[in-house]
């Protein structure tokens, strides 16, 4: 990259229905036809070998609660088959009070123009036939968080939870978050008739509704300190269980028995073939990943199909190893695929929370693009309503705003997590030059003038993001960056 001044990268500006279903007319959101057929035709399995933890025909798509990016929905109205198919929003995990005005809002904000609300507490409706009847050309079945037993008590063994099954049969999507994606596995985790979450097996709720064969799923698990507890309550004991696990805004799509990671931090494996994490009871997958259900083996990593290397980033970042260097980390993005994600001289972390995810680094420069995003009030103070605004932005978990400094600290996962929300958003940054190297518009902010401590980079028109954390401030992090993106992007 050429040289270029410091620039700070700116970003503009109930219904209670009880136990009673809700029917025919009133249970329809948006379109009121159906679409028969619509959507891909489903994959024969002998074209693919019978799958045998995923579906045989059609994908289940598994997400880790909290926010999703529009990268989520978007794949599961494309694999229900577009706008027009007809998709069943199941919110009965939320329990017996359900706001309707809210059901469905999400799938139709992201483009789905069918959305038909099914629920019921009332197990003889769910065995109707005439409740069933709405669902009879569904591509798409989507279960909304809330508690896990409520779908068993509701569904399970029913005419309902094979209507559910029938829209895999046909090649469509069955998909779910939170509690919507533990009830996807085989083995129910967290299943119990509480709302205590920490009661992890019980022995009346151990079944889910199968849609991964012999599979355990667990949600939340980052941003809830939860990653020990697969490990801890099952699958220790369990090697039969492949256990899976996915941090909020973060999905497994799976076809057959293949699965890929989509959206903006980490998923997880226990009882894998592949060597843990050093020190841990998992593996972790990113964005990009891909990975075999049946034989428990990665496939690919996101990093494969691109010129960087794990060990050229590696080398880049050296001198970090030591702990008393004050620690590093680096996220390299391309495209919504994480290539690299990965810090030095830090330690484990409280309940095996990513280092990469952790509070370490004071932001310095870097602080500009968050303040950029604050919307002080008619006074012009900048208010802990606005702050919490931007923390949330994208479901950001450990950023933390200085009042007094107007500086913030934070993580690479953070800043990813921002970085997304706002491309999303196509929120235009200001500070944009072109790069007289590779001729890419390049938009950069640096934790210090000089361009030392930390960098964020990002190249739009290569769908790529740079993001590079030290609490050191003599560290060349231009360089750092320029090397990077060098590597990744030669022509």
């Amino acid at each position: 990259m050429s040289a270029a001044p410091y620039s700070a990268l700116r970003f503009p500006a109930r219904l209670r229905v009880g136990t009673t279903a809700l029917l025919l007319s009133a249970i329809v959101v948006g379109c009121a036809g159906t679409t028969q057929g619509a959507g891909r035709a489903p994959s024969a399995a002998g074209a693919r070998g019978t799958p045998s933890v995923g579906p045989r025909t059609g994908s289940v798509m598994v997400v880790g609660g909290g926010q999703m990016g529009p990268e989520v929905l978007a794949r599961f109205i494309e694999l229900a088959g577009g706008p027009d198919a007809l998709i069943v929003d199941v919110p009965t995990a939320v329990g017996d009070s359900v706001d309707t005005s809210d059901v469905g809002r999400a799938l139709r904000s992201a483009g789905a123009r069918n959305v038909v609300v099914y629920h019921t507490t009332n197990r003889t409706v769910a065995d109707a036939d005439s409740f069933v009847a709405q669902i009879a050309n569904a591509r798409g079945v989507w279960f909304d968080g809330g508690r896990q037993f409520r779908l068993v008590n509701s569904y399970a063994g029913t005419k309902s939870e094979r209507a559910f099954q029938a829209v895999l049969d046909r090649g469509g999507v069955v998909g779910g978050s939170s509690a919507g994606a533990s009830i996807l596995g085989d083995y129910l985790v967290r299943g119990a008739p509480s709302n205590d979450n920490r009661l992890f097996n019980h022995p009346q709720y151990l079944k889910g509704f199968a849609y991964l064969r012999g599979v355990a799923i667990d949600q939340h698990v980052v941003a809830r300190e939860r990653l020990p507890d697969l490990h801890d309550s099952l699958t220790a004991r369990r090697p039969d269980l492949l256990g899976i696990s996915e941090d909020e805004g973060t999905a497994w799509v799976v076809r057959g028995d293949t699965a890929e990671i989509i959206g903006r931090n980490k998923a997880f494996v226990y009882n894998g073939r592949d060597a843990n994490d050093p020190g841990r009871p998992f593996l972790t997958l990113r964005p990009g990943d891909r990975y075999n259900l049946a034989t428990r083996r990665v496939m690919s990593r996101a990093i494969d199909a691109t010129p960087l290397t794990q060990q050229f980033v590696d080398n880049v970042f050296a001198s970090y190893g030591d702990s008393a260097s004050g620690g590093a980390a680096v996220l390299v993005a391309q495209d919504g695929k994480v290539l690299v994600n990965r810090t030095y001289g830090i330690g484990v972390q409280r309940r095996f929370t990513p280092e990469t995810g952790a509070p370490h680094f004071a932001l310095a420069g870097l602080s500009a693009v968050l303040n950029a995003a604050l919307a002080p009030d008619s006074s012009g103070r900048i208010t802990a309503a606005s702050v919490r605004r931007v923390t949330g932005m994208g479901g950001a978990q450990c950023l933390a705003y200085d009042s007094i400094t107007q500086r913030w600290t934070g993580n690479v996962d953070d800043l990813y997590r921002f970085d997304r929300v706002r491309s999303a958003q196509n929120a235009e940054p200001k500070g944009l030059w072109l790069d007289g190297t590779r001729g890419d518009a390049m938009q950069v902010v640096f934790g210090s003038s000089d361009g030392r401590r930390s960098a964020w980079v990002r190249y739009p028109g290569r769908k790529t993001t740079i993001i590079v954390l030290t609490n050191d401030d003599r560290f060349d992090a231009k360089s750092a960056a320029d090397r990077i993106a060098d590597r990744l992007l030669a022509r």
